[in-house]
C-alpha cells in the first residue's frame, strides 16, 4: 500500500489583507486537487512497479513518473506558502538566523527583500521562493516554474510566494501582480520563515 497525503487546512488565514476569504478558498481546493492527484499517481505507479512494469521504455510508467514531480511540487509548495502567511503578518526580523544569513548572502535585509520582490514580480507563472543552500547557509532568490523546474536540488525553501495567477486573481487583475505582492509581503509570518533557516 502506498503513502497516501491527507490535505492540510488552514482555518487561521481568514481575514488576509489584500487576499480574500473567497480566494484563498478556491486556492485550498486547487490545492487539495493537488494533494488528490498525487495520491492516484502514487497508487499508479506502485500498481506499475507490482506488476514489473516499471521502466523507461513503459511511456506510461515514464509520463505518470514526470507527472508525479509537477503534482507532488504544487502539493509541498502550496503547503509552505500557506504556512508563511498569517493575518495581518509580522514585523520583520532584525537580528537572528534569518536576518543573519540575508544580510550576508545580499549585503543587506533591504537588498534581500528587493531581490525578491524584483523575483516575484518577474512575467510569467511559477513560484518566487528564497531557499537556503544546505552547504554554506546563504540564501538566494528563485523563479520556479511548474513547481518542479528550477527548484536547486537539496536547498531548502526558506520564503515561498505562489506566483500563479491564481493565487491573485479575481482578486487584482492579471496585469497587477506587484499589487498582489505588496499584499503577500503585509501577511507574511516571518516567525515562520525564520524558523526554516539553519
Amino acid at each position: 500500500m502506498s503513502k497516501q497525503y491527507t490535505p492540510r487546512t488552514w482555518p487561521e488565514l481568514k481575514g488576509l489583507s489584500g487576499i480574500s476569504d473567497g480566494l484563498l478558498e478556491t486556492h485550498f481546493a486547487l490545492y487539495a486537487g493537488y494533494v488528490k492527484n498525487t495520491n492516484t499517481l502514487t497508487e499508479q505507479l506502485s500498481a506499475i512497479v507490482a506488476e514489473g512494469k516499471a521502466g523507461g521504455l513503459n511511456p506510461a510508467y515514464a509520463e505518470m513518473t514526470r507527472r508525479l514531480g509537477f503534482e507532488y511540487g504544487g502539493m509541498v509548495l502550496h503547503e509552505y506558502y500557506f504556512d508563511n502567511l498569517k493575518a495581518g503578518g509580522s514585523e520583520a526580523p532584525t537580528s537572528g538566523k534569518l536576518f543573519d544569513a540575508a544580510v550576508k548572502s545580499f549585503g543587506s535585509w533591504a537588498n534581500f527583500i528587493a531581490d525578491f520582490r524584483g523575483v516575484a514580480t518577474m512575467r510569467g507563472i511559477g513560484w518566487a521562493v528564497t531557499f537556503q543552500d544546505p552547504t554554506t547557509g546563504l540564501l538566494s532568490n528563485h523563479w520556479i516554474t511548474l513547481h518542479n523546474d528550477g527548484a536547486p536540488a537539496g536547498y531548502r525553501p526558506v520564503l515561498v510566494m505562489d506566483a500563479w495567477e491564481h493565487a491573485f486573481v479575481p482578486d487584482y487583475k492579471p496585469t497587477e501582480r506587484a499589487k498582489y505582492v505588496e499584499a503577500y509581503f503585509s501577511n507574511i509570518d516571518w516567525a515562520a520563515v525564520a524558523a526554516r533557516v539553519h
